[in-house]
């Protein structure tokens, strides 16, 4: 084989094993969500399928002529690639949580086409082996060529492909490339595979890519994006991420709150000032609390931090959002966006933000509050929208970092308790102010007595950005 030939073989292959990672995430969120341990599954699930094809590719161009085998791997890697689709919506939605789950579906998914595109360079290495005396730079330069095409795949999937293309088309197109190459490939070298079983095994895998509709409304960057009428309330619409509601608004009137954690951000608000506020957001999602604060504060000043543009469309056009002239809206990682923001400027900061079930980490830590304290007023007040249950480890490390750095703390718990079995969302609230009595509604929430929030707490890790295991902590 030609060193050009060779060297876009094993470029091309590598590059399509990575884009397959990264989209892997992106496909997997509406299942298992996106967390640290959602990447970690996918990285080891995939690296064991390269590990293994790199091993059955070789014992196989030991054992008889690599040439006619090339080309079908090529074109049965691309329509397996077609065929993670369709193994990702009929085992995807009963899967579960957890790292078992997160690797049994990485595996059924995609370790298939990962190991048999894994097989394609040393195949190829093979054939380009004239001598003993060429093994060094043959072998070395083809891994040197099969790592370029991984960073050229990774590269190009995270910063290009995610967010010009939908990641099921993305994965369809991705195969039909691979294919494609397959067919010239056999063409040119001649091909082992019969040509009846692997036309059907197309059929069979492209029909699953396209059939089975797609888990989202609309793709983003970051989130599978799906909304849903209410059956008893015409007016209402729920936000689904990632097939977690995120939010809820009513068309007709912003000031209905229907979820609790909202409604008890509210009272922590009305209960702590009046009037016209300057308020800071960390996350839209639906924009219901900023819609809100317009309709019930008029004069409020607000800045919002949301790092996907598309929702931000997403609540104008489908879910009535029309901002007051005097919101802001900034799109971008929040954290980055609060060295932006000017000292002492707001009177309320509200904690919101997400990735699928999980505060993203950097967004939970001590130095991130020292930010958000330099930006609040002398009186300010941060209200945080936590999601955990069962011992809760989560929910009390994060109290307990925000009494690392604030004066005073509130937390306020589902008003039967923590259940054992499931995660609910707990509000907590911190000034460096003595907070008022909370006029909390009881069916909403119970505000813990300072007794019962040591006790709560203790124990508890405080996090920081050296350590902040927050997807390991979290109840799921």
């Amino acid at each position: 084989m030609r060193s050009w030939r060779a060297t876009g073989l094993v470029f091309g292959t590598s590059a399509a094993v990575l884009m397959l990672e990264i989209l892997a995430g992106r496909l997997m969120a509406p299942y298992v969500g996106v967390s640290l341990e959602t990447f970690t599954g996918i990285i080891g699930t995939m690296l064991a399928g390269i590990a293994a094809g790199a091993a059955l590719g070789g014992s196989l161009a030991d054992r008889r002529d690599p040439r006619p085998l090339i080309g079908p791997a090529l074109i049965v890697g691309g329509a397996l690639c077609w065929a993670s689709l369709a193994v990702l919506r009929l085992v995807g939605p009963s899967i579960g949580t957890g790292p078992a789950a997160i690797v049994v579906l990485t595996a059924l998914a995609f370790l298939a086409p990962v190991t048999v595109l894994s097989a394609v360079p040393p195949m190829v290495a093979k054939l380009r082996l004239d001598s003993l005396d060429q093994t060094g730079s043959v072998v070395g330069g083809l891994s040197a060529i099969s790592t370029v095409g991984a960073i050229a795949g990774t590269f190009f999937a995270g910063f290009v492909l995610v967010t010009a293309v939908p990641s099921r088309p993305a994965v369809v197109m991705i195969g039909a490339v691979l294919v494609a190459l397959g067919v010239v490939v056999s063409w040119r070298l001649g091909s082992a595979a019969p040509a009846g079983a692997l036309a059907a095994g197309l059929v069979v895998a492209a029909v699953g890519a396209v059939a089975l509709p797609p888990p989202c409304e609309r793709e983003t960057a970051y989130f599978c994006v799906n909304v849903q009428p209410d059956p008893g309330r015409p007016s209402g619409r729920s936000l689904l991420l990632d097939q977690v509601r995120h939010a809820y608004v009513d068309l007709d009137d912003p000031t209905h709150l229907e979820l609790r954690y909202l409604r008890l951000i509210a009272a922590v608000a009305d209960s702590t000032s009046d009037g016209p506020m300057d308020a800071l957001h960390l996350g839209g999602g639906g924009f219901t609390y900023p819609a809100y604060l317009d309709a019930t504060r008029a004069g409020s000043a607000q800045v919002v931090l949301e790092i996907d543009p598309e929702l931000e469309q997403v609540a104008r056009r489908q879910l009535g959002y029309q901002p007051d002239a005097a919101t802001e809206i900034r799109i971008g990682d929040a954290r980055l966006a609060l060295r932006d923001l000017g000292a002492d400027r707001f009177d309320l900061v509200v904690g919101d933000a997400f990735a699928s079930t999980a505060v993203p980490w950097h967004l939970t830590t001590v130095e991130v509050l020292d930010q958000l304290r330099r930006l609040m007023r002398p009186d300010g007040v941060y209200v945080m929208n936590v999601l955990d249950g069962g011992d809760s480890e989560f929910a009390r490390a994060q109290i307990a970092t925000l009494q690392d750095r604030f004066d005073h703390v509130v937390a306020i718990l589902p008003p039967d308790g923590v259940p054992s079995d499931r995660a609910v969302n707990q509000v907590l609230v911190a000034s460096d102010k003595r907070l008022p009595d909370l006029a909390v509604d009881p069916d909403d929430g119970t505000v813990l007595s300072s007794d019962e929030l040591a006790d709560y707490v203790h124990g508890a890790m405080v996090l920081t950005d050296d350590h902040a295991p927050v997807d390991q902590l979290l109840f799921r």
